[in-house]
């Protein structure tokens, strides 16, 4: 079984922020593979088909590993993909990659801290505020309006990476999508 996590915070006040673009794409393959719930005490939102478990977990982004790890718990999982927002890569892009450093994401700290960071991510660039100390408000925002105009093309794109990536090596992926 393969578990596809998106990341992202619970509630409406989060769900159009930068923060969440984990979620967006999650809520995109859902829709398209209609997969049932599952009732799992596992503090997400967990769907199954066939092949894939999908998590959005509701822990907040600061404690996402604690929802990966129950899921992992429960179920026999191969293979995990991450998809998450990433500040060092510019909007309307992405970049693929497995394990390495959680580079000061909280949500993926938190996962390292639960079950290791042997996991791909999918990293879904939002950019970078202009100082640094702009960061927390810049994830937590929602996206601009020449964003905002780009996005649905964008996650569309995401969706199509994360497809790909689920049926070919990290190595095609990257060279198809980088």
């Amino acid at each position: 079984m393969i578990l596809i996590v998106g990341l992202g915070n619970p509630g409406e006040r989060y769900s159009n922020t930068r923060h969440n673009i984990g979620f967006m794409l999650l809520d995109l393959l859902i829709k398209e593979n209609n997969p049932s719930k599952v009732k799992l005490s596992c503090d997400g939102e967990l769907y199954k088909d066939s092949k894939y478990l999908y998590l959005k977990p509701q822990t907040f982004m600061n404690n996402s590993g604690i929802s990966v790890a129950k899921v992992v718990d429960f179920y026999k999982v191969e293979r995990i993909i991450v998809c998450h927002d990433e500040m060092d890569i510019e909007f309307n892009r992405i970049k693929i990659k497995k394990a390495g450093s959680s580079g000061g994401h909280n949500g993926l700290k938190s996962i390292d801290k639960h079950i290791g960071n042997d996991y791909e991510r999918l990293r879904i660039g939002i950019g970078r505020p202009q100082n640094k100390e702009e960061v927390i408000n810049f994830v937590l925002e929602e996206f601009n309006k020449d964003e905002k105009e780009k996005l649905k093309d964008f996650l569309e794109h995401c969706k199509e990476a994360l497809k790909f990536l689920l049926n070919n090596s990290i190595q095609e992926s990257q060279n198809k999508f980088h």
